[in-house]
């Protein structure tokens, strides 16, 4: 396929040969994920404890606007993915909704650690609801165009992990600076209430302007083909069955919501077992560090290994290395202090090595699924693709958040107290084992998985075949 024609700086965006991207189209694309990996860590982290014992407003209310925003998912991820990929606007499909994205996104992140301090009972739990509600939506409608975006960049089989991969690591490394913003937030609890709400507003501002900035900056940077708008079935019904239809994205769909609630869980019991396990609350933060720091710098590591052993194999490997390092969690109780923290920091390191892997590989092999689709149907559509896997790994996140809660209960969780021996096995049960189980299984299905580098090539000489060489917009 001839290079695209291109508007704007041509040396400086993407073509659609089969060769490499250059580094500035990588950076232009990957830069966003710093403040969307920054703003998604903190607000997970931190939004909970910030309304509960700063704006002093009950758990449960919390939990429950929580579980409106899943639920708005299930309607907010296909919406997007569907109507990003039906655009037409002079910026193209996905280009358009980046920048629509910019004012909601740094607005309700603003607006959700910025309450009022008049606002008190039901004005402040709408407005609570309206900002967390409002920062997921407006995420999902940068995130799915994003990563549907990346498939577009370049056809090439591995220079789609080089592009995921360093989305990955920016994504990462947004998430490290979010733990640094989460112990100034710790920080500001020791002087006042008024003290946190001031800094939170501070952070959040500052991140508000450095992600609108970055955001903007790829909308102008990158390029996208004009060839792959208006080709999408005006049915949305019909192009999420064509998704389902779809036997790699199926396989990987299932593949993807078994990982997911494997991994699900070690978000959310990671304070636990520092505190209750280890006993060392305060090496939270450290322990999440020795997972994000490897597995944003390890991606450099994974895009060579993949174009030896191929990106099947390697995925395959993340998911088992994951297991394994999570697996040996479940023995943290039965062993002294010190070992605890010793095994405990050594398989956060093996952990987040594979969580490096799996980050660069999986929306690449996910990229080529789409392409899969093309051949099969003619068309474009990875804005529903990529709403499909986003909904998976929501759906994984709620389920997992659900069981937990329950196993915690009627294991005889006692908050801000010693734990039994039995509250402790459940939860390295849950931490532990339960990874272990899930991500065995999900490696098991995934090596049914036969769309490879030659199947990939082969397919990719017949599209090409079938299509007149593209213009970007």
């Amino acid at each position: 396929m001839t290079e695209a024609i291109v508007t704007g700086q041509a040396e400086d965006v993407a073509t659609v040969v089969p060769g490499r991207l250059r580094w500035s189209v990588i950076t232009a694309y990957g830069a966003p994920g710093v403040g969307a990996g920054y703003m998604y860590l903190l607000l997970g982290l931190y939004i909970m404890k910030f309304s509960t014992d700063v704006l002093l407003i009950a758990p449960a209310v919390m939990g429950t606007i929580f579980g409106i925003s899943r639920v708005w998912d299930a309607v907010s991820d296909p919406l997007v993915g569907y109507l990003s990929d039906r655009t037409r606007m002079g910026l193209g499909r996905r280009r358009s909704w980046l920048l629509i994205s910019i004012i909601p996104l740094a607005g309700t992140f603003i607006w959700v650690f910025s309450p009022p301090d008049s606002l008190s009972g039901n004005y402040l739990i709408a407005w609570m609801a309206f900002g967390v509600i409002g920062f997921y939506s407006a995420a999902t409608i940068f995130i799915v165009p994003h990563m549907s975006l990346g498939a577009e960049l370049t056809p090439n089989y591995h220079e789609r992990s080089r592009l995921y991969g360093l989305r990955h690591a920016a994504f990462t490394m947004g998430s490290i600076l979010a733990l640094a913003s989460m112990q100034l937030l710790i920080n500001a609890e020791q002087e006042s209430p008024a003290a946190v709400r001031l800094t939170a507003f501070e952070l959040s501002g500052v991140a508000a302007v450095v992600t609108a900035v970055l955001i903007a900056y790829a909308v102008f940077k990158l390029r996208e083909r004009a060839d792959f708008q208006g080709r999408v079935n005006e049915n949305p019904f019909a192009a999420f069955k064509d998704v389902w239809r779809n036997h790699h994205a199926r396989l990987v769909l299932i593949v993807t919501f078994v990982e997911n609630i494997g991994s699900a869980v070690i978000g959310l019991l990671t304070l636990y077992i520092a505190q209750y396990v280890i006993g060392r609350p305060g090496l939270a933060p450290v322990i999440i560090l020795s997972y994000m720091i490897p597995s944003s710098f390890s991606v450099p590591l994974w895009i060579p290994l993949s174009r030896r052993f191929g990106k099947i194999r390697l995925w395959m490997f993340s998911m088992i290395l994951t297991g394994l390092s999570f697996g040996g969690m479940f023995a943290l109780p039965f062993l002294s202090v010190d070992m605890k923290v010793y095994t405990i920091f050594a398989l956060a390191v093996f952990a987040g090595l594979a969580a490096g892997c799996g980050g660069t590989i999986a929306p690449s092999i996910q990229s080529d699924i789409i392409d899969y689709d093309e051949y099969l149907t003619g068309e474009r559509k990875e804005g529903s693709y990529f709403a499909a896997f986003n909904f998976v790994f929501k759906g994984a996140t709620g389920v997992m958040i659900f069981i937990t809660g329950y196993v915690l209960q009627f294991s005889g969780f006692v908050p801000n107290q010693e734990q039994t021996m039995t509250v402790q096995v459940a939860m390295v049960t849950l931490y532990g084992l339960f990874p272990l189980v899930c991500y065995s299984v999900g490696a098991w299905l995934f090596s049914r998985f036969t769309l490879d580098e030659l199947a990939h090539s082969k397919m990719r000489e017949e599209l090409e075949a079938r299509t007149a060489p593209g213009t970007a917009v």
